[in-house]
């Protein structure tokens, strides 16, 4: 047996192979029973509200005075039924897409392309834009909403979609820089030189190398930007004045006070409103995570 051979046959290896393996049949360790409490402390007071919205959709007016937190008793559809019928719904329902899949292009498009120059190339006052866009967090949107509408009004796009989503675009690009700035960063120099050597435009290594290696980034970003974008209310609710153009978080506000006395299909009006952006991010809940682990890492 040759002197490599006996190495790697040490008996010191050999035990530690035995001791991985034995690792290997055996079950993991819980941890401690407080910490496994407080999560699902935690989760439940996450869970119970939207639970019992979603259940007391199926209940009826007299079963939510009687028992509050009871269960259906019978299973009532009626009140869901009848909001799926409504054209009110579903024209608040499209008002929300257009204005979801707009704010969502616009805020990907341009924070990626603002994203990859203060990533990739040297200038002036370089370090000043990326604060800027950095300081952009800590700036929400309640406090500038009164000049935002003196603005949105003199431009003319007082109650319209374009009135919502322009400044949606403009107060999600802080959080797309943030998040892409990393990725974009951490592309190896060596791929844009071979890239530029085969004759490669700037725009041709965007759109080539640039757009494909910063995937996971891109999609953790535009998944933020549209469930951002399709719960706002505080934005639309300044802007627009026309039923015919409210959102759904206006149109659950104006369906609430119309029928305040039918709680039940009030219920269920909020659970239909709250339930796409509740699929959307439990699709792509690993998706967000692992594009925000990436630009942590970048």
């Amino acid at each position: 047996m040759s002197a490599r051979t006996e190495a790697w046959y040490s008996p010191a290896r050999s035990r530690a192979l035995r001791g991985r393996r034995r690792d290997k049949g055996k079950p993991e360790k819980w941890g401690s029973p407080l910490v496994y409490f407080v999560a699902l402390l935690f989760i439940a007071v996450c869970v119970a509200p939207v639970l019992y919205i979603v259940l007391g959709g199926f209940r009826t007016n007299a079963q939510i005075t009687t028992s509050p937190a009871g269960l259906p008793d019978p299973w009532v559809t009626t009140n869901y039924s009848n909001v799926l019928k409504s054209n009110t719904f579903w024209g608040e329902f499209a008002n929300s897409l257009i204005v979801g899949v707009a704010s969502t292009i616009g805020i990907v498009v341009l924070g990626l392309m603002v994203s990859f120059v203060i990533a990739r190339y040297d200038f002036k006052f370089k370090g000043a834009m990326y604060s800027l866009f950095a300081a952009g967090l800590m700036f929400p949107l309640v406090i500038a909403i009164t000049p935002l509408y003196i603005v949105i009004k003199d431009i003319g796009l007082e109650d319209s979609l374009a009135g919502v989503i322009v400044p949606e675009i403009a107060f999600g690009l802080p959080t797309t820089v943030i998040i892409l700035v990393p990725f974009l960063r951490a592309i190896p120099r060596e791929i844009e030189e071979a890239a530029t050597i085969d004759g490669t435009s700037r725009l041709g290594f965007f759109f080539r190398m640039v757009m494909p290696l910063s995937l996971p980034g891109v999609v953790t970003v535009g998944i933020l930007a549209f469930i951002g974008s399709w719960n706002n209310y505080v934005l639309p609710l300044y802007i627009l004045n026309t039923d015919t153009n409210f959102t759904l978080p206006l149109g659950v506000q104006q369906f609430s006070s119309q029928y305040s006395q039918d709680t039940a299909k009030v219920l269920a009006f909020t659970s239909l409103a709250m339930l796409p952006a509740l699929i959307f991010f439990s699709i792509f809940q690993k998706r967000i995570v692992g594009g925000l682990t990436g630009a942590v890492k970048g």
